[in-house]
């Protein structure tokens, strides 16, 4: 099951994804799940997608992040090892986490914004694990059990920002970097464990390749860890890491320019696409 966030006629709603048309399912059960995340938290989504509205062509939504408002986004760091020895970093034992901002995300097909004070904007292809069952200290047996379903993710980076000093916060957090979509892969679709391939393509270019076995965290052991120290909820999204090949790092380096197109794609789960747009600058 595919399942989407969008809006349509200035209302947003979500829905089961059925070839080229999205079932609204924001009306089912007498409205009682508005969103997915709603749905998640209340184990309703299935209920939901046999009540499903009427369906909508692709074509005429305008698709919205996986989860528009998610209570948590934990994005991990250094995730994959050649992407840690090309960035020039020491061996890790332990994960390296920040946090996103839901203000720093945007659905498939709208612009991936480059504010006119960032010199430097690179992509970063991953994998997005939605939430779906709530737990703390949740034990890597158990991690799958809690797991909503995958979507692809570009965790831009404003990397001139985000080198101003050892936390990352402001170069990951600028409006609408985080691309995040089309939709979610419910778990049920994907076998657990899975080796999901993850390639990110910069104007038609492949950029990046790699698969989730190679992940030096595993999505259990990344569950396991964040809800150590945080409840994880239904709706809230890990983002797992990118492998090697971002534009810092590469000879020569792409810096994302006005119109590159950026698409990340997770194999068995679909592919984001995000064109660059430049913001102007603000009349001083």
């Amino acid at each position: 099951m595919r399942l989407a966030s969008f809006s349509i006629d200035a209302k947003a709603g979500w829905g089961e994804i059925r070839g080229d048309q999205v079932f609204d399912c924001s009306g089912a059960l007498g409205g009682a799940y508005p969103d997915l995340r709603s749905a998640l938290a209340a184990d309703a989504v299935a209920n939901a997608v046999a009540e499903s509205g009427p369906g909508h062509a692709i074509a005429d939504i305008t698709f919205l992040p996986v989860v528009p408002s998610p209570g948590k986004i934990v994005c991990v760091g250094l995730n994959y090892r050649e992407h840690r020895e090309e960035a020039g970093r020491a061996a890790i034992e332990k994960p390296t986490l920040f946090m996103r901002a839901p203000s720093s995300q945007m659905g498939h097909l709208q612009p991936l914004v480059r504010a006119p004070e960032i010199e430097f904007l690179d992509y970063e292809g991953e994998i997005a694990v939605v939430i779906g069952k709530p737990g703390r200290r949740i034990a890597e047996a158990d991690a799958w059990a809690h797991v909503a379903g995958y979507a692809p993710y570009n965790d831009a980076s404003a990397r001139d920002w985000q080198g101003h000093s050892s936390q990352w916060t402001a170069g990951k957090n600028f409006d609408a970097t985080g691309g995040f979509g089309p939709w979610m892969a419910t778990r049920g679709a994907i076998e657990d464990g899975a080796a999901l391939t993850l390639e990110t393509r910069v104007n038609g270019q492949l950029v990046q390749s790699s698969d989730s076995s190679r992940m030096i965290f595993s999505i259990p052991t990344l569950i396991a860890y964040v809800s150590t120290f945080a409840t994880l909820l239904p709706g809230d999204v890990i983002v797992t890491g990118t492998p090697s090949g971002v534009g810092k790092f590469r000879d020569p380096q792409i810096n994302l320019a006005d119109g590159d197109v950026v698409e990340v794609a997770v194999g068995g789960v679909g592919v984001l696409r995000n064109r660059v747009e430049v913001e102007p600058r603000p009349d001083i």
